[in-house]
């Protein structure tokens, strides 16, 4: 027989994990509700050309890493790798400029980039996403980066650290991007192919280079913070004080780029314990050109992504314990037909009654029925037997004490009730 395995980069998200994400998804819901963004979901398949437009054609996502094919109407299609440009799409297509400015949204979801599989981060990964679209002023950038902070926080990360940058517009990136050229060129020959291939399509990324011996030629290159126009220079000053306002400590990081083209002015990340050398946790920055360059009116806007994956790793590290997933708090056990016809009546109309109920099916022994309600964690098993359905009752043990009484078939359901509820 063939054995088939998941994908490579792929994962399983299985039932450990489960009770993190829903810890965390139910965490994203609350700081997004606290700081009044609305959710926005676009679809997996984009147009390849989109990400080629918005994120750039020097980038690693679409050199190397974008799930491309052809469909059966000749079209080029590509999954999701990231979520800005395709929300920017929806914008512009849904005519969205009309409603009031800024628009603040968000949303979660798996991304695909057929990239080198590494420690919380897999080709198909789900990120959280948020954005805000329609304002310059950067009280906005603040906002987006408090909205990160305060999810970290209660999800209970702890050593946040935020590194911050600009990297300028097109009015003064160009002669920098100049400069950086300038400087670099000399060194062409000991730069690693990639760094090379950076250098010529699109020199900015060599500032996030890891390669070994790119890094000591970083230490003297030119910083854009030294290079930036009136307007970018008073956005990153003001950007400073608005967090030193709020007490948010930062760094000025000058090698913070992000990698996507579409990035202006404000770019940052946070970073955390936890995670090891894979301690980013969020990154993003503005894009005030990104909706012109799709079609749209000139429109700016800021946001960040972060990966869920992480998270779940990050939060295990330090030993965060989510609350434990809900399970059925009663089972219905059953022996003989006419009892399993009633049981199965009986858990309906407990879950009616929102009274989690499972049924232990498969005609077993009443001790094995029971040990699957001990299994389940349940705090009750109703037993039925012939006799019982016959006489109109039910039997209930109480699963922490072995206690058992007999009761009205019909008083279950209430009975159950009032005994659950004063549980809490």
């Amino acid at each position: 027989m063939t054995k088939y395995q998941r994908v490579t980069g792929m994962l399983d998200v299985l039932f450990d994990d489960q009770p993190y994400w829903r810890f965390i998804l139910a965490k994203i819901q609350e700081t997004t509700d606290l700081f009044g963004y609305q959710r926005i979901d676009t679809p997996l398949l984009e147009q390849a050309s989109l990400f080629v437009r918005g994120v750039g054609q020097g980038t690693d996502i679409v050199e190397k890493e974008m799930y491309i094919f052809e469909d059966r109407d000749g079209d080029q299609l590509a999954l999701r790798p990231e979520f800005t440009a395709g929300i920017m799409r929806a914008y512009v297509e849904n005519g969205l400029h009309t409603l009031p400015t800024p628009l603040r949204v968000w949303t979660t979801g798996p991304l695909f980039r057929h990239e080198r599989q590494q420690k919380g981060r897999y080709r198909q990964h789900s990120q959280f996403d948020v954005e805000v679209i329609g304002e310059q002023d950067p009280a906005v950038d603040v906002e987006v980066i408090s909205l990160a902070w305060h999810l970290f926080t209660s999800l209970g990360f702890y050593g946040l650290r935020l590194y911050i940058n600009s990297t300028g517009c097109p009015v003064c990136k160009p002669a920098y991007i100049k400069t950086l050229v300038n400087y670099f060129e000399p060194f062409a020959d000991k730069l690693p192919p990639d760094d090379k291939m950076r250098l010529q399509k699109n020199p900015l990324r060599i500032l996030d280079s890891k390669e070994p011996l790119t890094q000591p030629l970083l230490e003297n290159a030119p910083r854009i913070t030294d290079h930036l126009c009136d307007d970018c220079a008073s956005h990153f000053a003001r950007l400073k004080t608005y967090l030193e306002a709020i007490g948010r400590p930062y760094i000025v990081d000058y090698r913070i780029v992000r990698g996507l083209d579409y990035y202006t002015k404000t770019v940052f990340e946070i970073k955390a314990d936890g995670l090891g050398s894979q301690d980013t946790i969020c990154g993003g920055g503005r894009y005030d050109g990104l909706i012109e360059e799709l079609g749209g009116r000139p429109t700016p806007g800021i946001g960040f992504g972060s990966g869920i994956e992480r998270y779940v790793i990050a939060l295990r590290h330090l030993g965060v314990e989510p609350p434990p997933e809900p399970l059925p708090q009663v089972t219905v056990s059953y022996l003989g037909d006419t009892a399993k016809l009633a049981a199965l009546k009986l858990v309906e109309i407990l879950r009616k009654e929102k009274i989690g109920a499972m049924l232990t099916p498969g005609d077993r022994s009443l001790k094995a029925q029971l040990k699957s309600a001990d299994r389940a964690k349940a705090a009750f098993a109703i037993i039925l037997g012939e006799d019982e359905v016959k006489a109109g009752q039910a039997m209930i043990r109480d699963l922490s004490s072995s206690q058992q009484l007999v009761i009205k078939l019909a008083d279950a359901p209430a009975w159950l009730k009032d005994r659950l509820q004063g549980s809490k």
